[in-house]
């Protein structure tokens, strides 16, 4: 049994039913503020911290829990300690329920300075800490999550293993905490002295720590010599990858290149509003479509290269239906990522041997910093989350604009350019009742090979198509050769020093050209 439990949350959720479980066997409860009135307005009996330690509160509340008897009563090894513990006038205390003021979410309201730091919690970290370091003999718990597991072991009192796991994970949430404080603080002197000396950069603080936990061990890496692990950011959103669902019937786990192509085709039908499929193949869409039935969007990104696609990922931005199932089973997948499917789409998946079905929240979410691992490092980066109506609002270029229609096809091409290995060429023709993208060359050292690629992938159906870039075209032979194998119109950024001579190569050759003075090069 747990003799005595010290209790002081800001996230007050499953906490009543929790202490009320606490009290019914028969553990006492010590509590503060606002916790404390909780516990009391539901009619359970808990005594204040004041009452335990015979000191009040002071200064605001700063220093409520900064006091022998607590940290005596959590420190303290029952076989060595009990002279200490009687002088001190304190008891065991034998677990430790604390999660913090809520100092993150302080700064994503866009508190003032002075509001921030009154949120970074002292007394909460240090309980935690004391009471993981004692783990042989107390249990913490910072997470409302565990409420349920510790609630299980109440009668003999939380297993070693429980109480060692839980210790890990206050640790590394204080870790987190700290990290997140020192991110804050950091990028505040630097902004306050920019203030000054005039250059802030408080996106990018001079200290950034990494929070993490592993969702699952992996199977191997990108090759089968390789360990693997996935991993979730601390406050990861609901709606990307982290929290996906698989719902497979007997498929294989997921590996860690299953992983990392969901997540670059779940991106890049994310770009669309209308319903949209993509086809993924080593992170670059070998087909995409859009069109008002879901089925025929995706019929229409398989045929874009029915060679590339087998064995590949596909990602919707619709809950698959019967109709979208039953052309999806026509061939060989490794995987389906969709924000949902019918029970008759997975009747009809689940007979597919090894066929990995992911379900993920709706709509996009943000990405956040980016970080890509060099020798001894990482370089950072903000997302890339331009390329909505970049085409529309671009510069025509060109004596000839494009026509409505070119217009809708070039932003179908440069919004999957995006999600292409640089250098990218994509080519997009309408078809009835959406867009098709029917060609594309990836990650090419020389632009006019992507062109040339796209234009072989795309054969018959380049003639009338639209052309994204995904960075300026150096030399005029990369228009030129598109043209000549029928591409009508371009988008791409711009910017090169020969804009001129490719400007007047696509007027001599009657291609519109637009400029959008952005680039999304992805490596």
């Amino acid at each position: 049994m747990l003799r005595r439990a010290l209790i002081s949350v800001s996230d007050k959720t499953g906490i009543v039913e929790f202490a009320r479980a606490l009290r019914q066997g028969g553990t006492e409860l010590l509590s503060t503020g606002g916790t404390l009135a909780t516990l009391r307005a539901a009619g359970i009996e808990v005594t204040s911290v004041e009452e335990y330690t015979g000191s009040p509160e002071v200064m605001d509340g700063r220093v409520k829990t900064l006091h022998p008897r607590v940290h005596g009563g959590i420190l303290a090894r029952e076989s060595k300690d009990a002279a200490d513990l009687a002088r001190l006038g304190a008891e065991l205390i034998c677990l430790v329920v604390v999660n913090l003021y809520p100092f993150e979410a302080t700064v994503a309201r866009g508190a003032s300075y002075e509001d921030t730091v009154e949120n970074i919690d002292i007394g909460g970290p240090s309980m935690l800490r004391s009471a993981a370091k004692n783990h042989e003999r107390v249990t913490v718990v910072c997470d409302p999550a565990d409420y349920a597991a510790v609630q299980a072991e109440l009668a003999d009192g939380p297993t070693l293993a429980t109480r060692k796991r839980l210790a890990a994970k206050a640790f590394a949430h204080t870790a987190a905490y700290d990290g997140a404080i020192a991110a804050t603080l950091s990028a505040a002197a630097e902004t306050h002295h920019a203030d000054q000396a005039g250059a802030a950069n408080a996106t990018f603080p001079p200290y950034l720590t990494l929070a993490l936990e592993r969702v699952a061990s992996l199977r191997y890496g990108e090759n089968p010599h390789q360990g693997a692990a996935w991993y979730r950011e601390r406050h990861a959103a609901s709606e990307s990858l982290a929290f996906a669902e698989s719902i497979g019937a007997g498929g294989k786990e997921l590996s860690f290149n299953n992983l990392v192509d969901l997540d670059a085709a779940l991106e890049v039908v994310r770009e669309f509003s209308e319903p949209a499929a993509a086809v993924i193949k080593h992170t670059n869409p070998c087909g995409l479509a859009t069109h008002g039935d879901l089925h025929e969007a995706y019929r229409l990104a398989r045929e874009a290269d029915p060679l590339s696609a087998f064995g590949g990922i596909v990602a919707l931005n619709r809950p698959c239906d019967e109709a979208t199932a039953h052309v999806i089973s026509e061939t060989f997948i490794e995987a389906v990522v969709a924000p949902g499917f019918s029970p008759s789409a997975l009747a009809i998946l689940h007979k597919k041997k090894n066929l990995r079905l992911v379900r993920v929240g709706e709509g996009s979410c943000a990405r956040g910093l980016e970080l890509k691992r060099i020798g001894g490092g990482f370089v950072v980066q903000n997302a890339d989350t331009t390329g909505d109506r970049e085409v529309a609002s671009g510069r025509v270029v060109t004596k000839r604009a494009p026509t409505a229609e070119e217009l809708a096809a070039l932003e179908v091409a440069w919004k999957t350019c995006k999600h292409v290995k640089s250098n990218a060429i994509v080519l997009a023709q309408p078809v009835a009742g959406g867009h098709q993208v029917v060609g594309v060359g990836a990650g090419q050292m020389s632009r006019v090979v992507s062109v040339a690629i796209a234009c072989d992938k795309a054969g018959d159906r380049v003639k009338g198509s639209a052309l994204g870039s995904d960075a300026f075209f150096p030399f005029p032979d990369g228009v030129e050769m598109a043209a000549a194998r029928g591409v009508t119109a371009i988008a791409q950024p711009g910017g090169s020093v020969k804009d001129d001579d490719v400007i007047a190569a696509a007027d001599a050759l009657g291609v519109a050209m637009v400029f959008t003075g952005a680039r999304h090069f992805r490596h």
